[in-house]
């Protein structure tokens, strides 16, 4: 029988087995956020043409749950096993991917998003306890950087794989995670740690189903809203539930012993502001990226491969820029880092309304506007998660870290609900042209005002009697 301490001390060689094994699991259900999006002509195209309206579902239950239940999974695993947690949330993730690829219509296919994002939520908070458990205490910063790069690196090359994967079948999307899943999953099961759970109360899922339907009801009045008309009891009635629901979720989390989302964190330097923050960068990134997919693919006519390299610019330049932007806090501060990030970004939506046109022209038109972008999310997302946590003790590190997240997701289901009640339904290519635009202001004005949120950031300095590597600054 092996006693504790042989479970905590292992050779080093097996630091980096734990972060491959959990590596994947992040970059899995990172890389589905975002895969997926070139996709949606071709599982339009397989279902009879479904509208987006109902295909946006694709995109927004995944993110929609995933949000949700984050802080919950991160709970259950810190309660009884993160080894367990991680494990299970992986094999969901795969059954709930192999599902996907059998899917007959829109409806079961979000149906089998939802399974992928319950696994998603579950592995990806366990994920980082993994991570540190294993991690010797000099090495947590470092460990900490390579986790939150490896979902940046799901974001950056979803459109380009999801291209590749198009060419063979919308399907292939999906089935790509099950035999890299479940290699993990076997690898997983020899050599992760297992360090005690802290034996501590439920967390609020019933503050988790709120936030669910919230959220939900938010996105689908957006997207209705144009079908139905905004004034249509229908969408009135999702508006209300919104409302209604946001106010439970906030009396849920107030008095629950383990709420979604803490309120004393919200108390901590720069969290909430950074809470705010990546909600409505979000909504803009999500906006953008559906908008450029919507738009070489419908309008230009590009295949899904070449969508995804017409994309891969701005991704690419991301980690590039994060580097640039750590050095640029300790001259400017984060504050003016994350309003530049948030300003750039805006400036790189209306190089779009300005550039692009009905002919394709991907050098004059999308490229300068998708590499402008790309500057403004290097600036933003490393710089905010950074200020965002840097505030927080260190055993709040892992639930302030997915309440961020959480933000996050949350701002990309909202983002392609706003875009998709923007851009209606036009009849012709100049109307068509007229929706984009708008939509490519209204994605400006966000990123704007997400980066005005930001203005107001001050890093707080360590506090020197508990000195701890995993507040340093996270950069990709």
């Amino acid at each position: 029988m092996n006693s504790p301490a042989t479970k905590v001390i292992r050779p080093a060689p097996d630091f980096r087995g734990v972060l491959a094994v959990v590596s994947v699991g992040v970059l899995l259900s990172s890389l589905d956020l975002f895969i997926v999006n070139v996709a949606l002509p071709d599982i339009s195209a397989d279902f009879g043409g479904a509208k987006l309206t109902g295909l946006s579902w694709v995109l927004n239950a995944y993110a929609i749950v995933f949000a949700a239940l984050l802080v919950p999974a991160g709970r259950l695993g810190d309660r009884s096993s993160i080894r367990i947690t991680f494990l299970t949330g992986l094999a969901v993730f795969v059954v709930g991917s192999a599902l996907c690829a059998t899917a007959w219509d829109v409806g079961s296919l979000v149906v089998f998003r939802v399974i992928q994002a319950v696994g998603a939520a579950l592995l990806t908070p366990a994920s980082l306890g993994l991570v540190l458990a294993a991690s010797p205490p000099q090495q947590r910063a470092m460990a900490v950087r390579l986790w939150v790069a490896f979902g940046g690196l799901g974001a950056a090359l979803g459109p380009v794989l999801g291209g590749i994967l198009v060419e063979f079948g919308w399907r292939w999307v999906f089935l790509v995670n099950v035999p890299i899943g479940l290699v993990a999953v076997v690898v997983g099961l020899r050599i992760l740690p297992d360090p005690p759970g802290d034996a501590g109360r439920l967390p609020d899922l019933t503050g988790a189903a709120l936030l669910v339907g919230a959220i939900s009801s938010l996105v689908f009045g957006l997207v209705k809203g144009e079908d139905w008309g905004w004034a249509a009891s229908g969408v009135l009635l999702a508006f209300a539930a919104a409302v209604i629901l946001t106010v439970a979720f906030i009396v849920s989390s107030a008095r629950h012993h383990s709420p979604v989302v803490d309120p004393a964190l919200l108390r901590a330097p720069n969290f909430a502001l950074m809470t705010a923050n990546a909600v409505f960068f979000n909504v803009a990134f999500g906006a953008m990226l559906l908008s450029a997919v919507l738009w070489t693919q419908q309008v230009w006519g590009w295949s899904a491969l070449r969508t995804g390299l017409a994309i891969a610019p701005g991704p690419l330049i991301v980690p590039l820029v994060a580097v640039l932007a750590g050095r640029l806090i300790e001259r400017i501060g984060a504050g003016m880092v994350i309003a530049a990030g948030g300003i750039t970004f805006g400036a790189g939506m209306l190089w779009w309304a300005q550039a692009i046109t009905v002919q394709p022209d991907y050098v004059g038109g999308l490229l300068g506007g998708m590499v402008i972008s790309g500057i403004g999310v290097g600036l933003t997302l490393p710089t905010a998660f950074a200020a965002g946590t840097s505030g927080l003790p260190p055993q709040r590190f892992a639930t302030g870290s997915a309440v961020l997240s959480m933000a996050r997701q949350i701002g990309l289901a909202i983002g392609v609900a706003v875009l998709i009640a923007v851009l209606g339904a036009p009849a012709s290519p100049e109307e068509t042209l007229d929706a984009f635009q708008l939509g490519w202001y209204v994605t400006a004005a966000v990123a704007v005002i997400a980066g005005l949120i930001g203005m107001a950031t001050r890093m707080p300095k360590p506090a020197a009697a508990q000195p701890d590597p995993i507040t340093e600054p996270v950069t990709l």
